[in-house]
């Protein structure tokens, strides 16, 4: 059967009809539209309109970027989209009448789509870290999506990494958010940059382009720039710190990294892999997960969402 998987983002809404084999049918996308949340609805109204056809709706996911409740029908907050306290499922039922919708978060629908799809396929037990802007996460266990007693479980960027860190945008300090996303790799950066040597590179490269961003220390790091793997290595390196407790908790057997830093790959990994043995409990009689960079990439939301309204929607 198939479904309509929405994804909105900070910049540009997504939407596709998926298959029940993962599969992008037909596919849509349009810029985030600035202010309230009704023109963000408008917008997701008319994009499930426009993949639906003269035919009838099928079951729609709708994933945000931000805290939902247990019933998964408001968004508590949704920072880069500016949600407080929506009641969205209910403003899509408004406009779709008769048709079956469910809400989700984002990297919810990522972590679910690599555990039918992707990466984590039959693995049971995965956890999904995001690497963007921020670090997002998703938790799998005994093949269910792990959503906590109030609904906002799998939150990884804001666990505590290092006691009276940097502030974190939830108003806490030291979350990983701070030390394992890309504007972390960019502070890494600039400090090798502001140290000289081998990152001389790295100040060259933000003296010509007024800063150091996510294209030219990408570049340096395809590069094989030795100041740019240095910073990405520090960035691994928290990364791993972080899975070794996470591990301690939830014991899965795969950790899959997405986002626009998990484009490095190898180079990501193999700091994770060694801070997550210098790290982790009973270390040597530890079994070790698998370390994989995420596969559905950019239509992990989409492909998610559509598989958990699909699944909501079945008899």
């Amino acid at each position: 059967m198939q479904a309509i998987g929405i994804d909105i983002g900070g910049t540009k809404i997504a939407g596709a009809v998926v298959d029940g084999e993962g599969r992008i049918v037909r596919s849509e996308r349009r810029p985030t539209p600035a202010g309230d949340a009704t023109a963000i609805v408008d917008d997701v109204v008319a994009i499930v309109r426009s993949l639906a056809g003269e035919g009838g709706i099928p079951p729609i996911g709708v994933v945000v970027p931000g805290f939902l409740d247990a019933a998964r029908e408001q968004v508590y907050y949704a920072p880069n989209i500016s949600f407080r306290e929506v009641p969205l499922k209910a403003l899509l039922a408004e406009r779709l009448p008769g048709a079956s919708i469910i809400i989700d978060n984002d990297a919810n629908a990522a972590g679910w789509a690599e555990h039918r799809y992707g990466v984590g396929r039959g693995a049971g037990d995965m956890v999904l870290l995001t690497i963007g802007t921020g670090v997002g996460g998703a938790v799998v266990v005994d093949d269910h999506l792990l959503r906590g007693g109030f609904g906002v479980a799998g939150e990884i960027g804001h666990m505590r990494l290092v006691p009276q860190g940097l502030p974190c945008g939830c108003g806490q300090r030291g979350c990983l958010e701070q030390y394992g996303a890309g504007r972390a790799l960019l502070r890494y950066a600039g400090e090798i940059a502001d140290a000289g040597g081998m990152g001389v590179p790295l100040a060259s490269a933000r003296e010509v382009d007024g800063a150091l961003d996510a294209a030219n220390v990408g570049r340096l790091i395809s590069e094989q720039d030795p100041g740019a793997i240095a910073a990405l290595r520090r960035l691994g390196e928290r990364l791993g710190e972080a899975c070794a407790s996470i591990g301690a908790i939830l014991d899965p057997r795969v950790f899959a990294f997405g986002g626009g830093v998990a484009a490095a790959g190898e180079l990501l990994l193999e700091p994770i892999r060694e801070s997550f043995r210098a790290h982790v409990p009973a270390r040597g009689f530890h079994p070790e997960p698998e370390f994989v960079i995420a596969q559905l990439v950019n239509d992990a939301g989409v492909v998610g969402a559509a598989d958990l309204a699909r699944a909501t929607s079945a008899p």
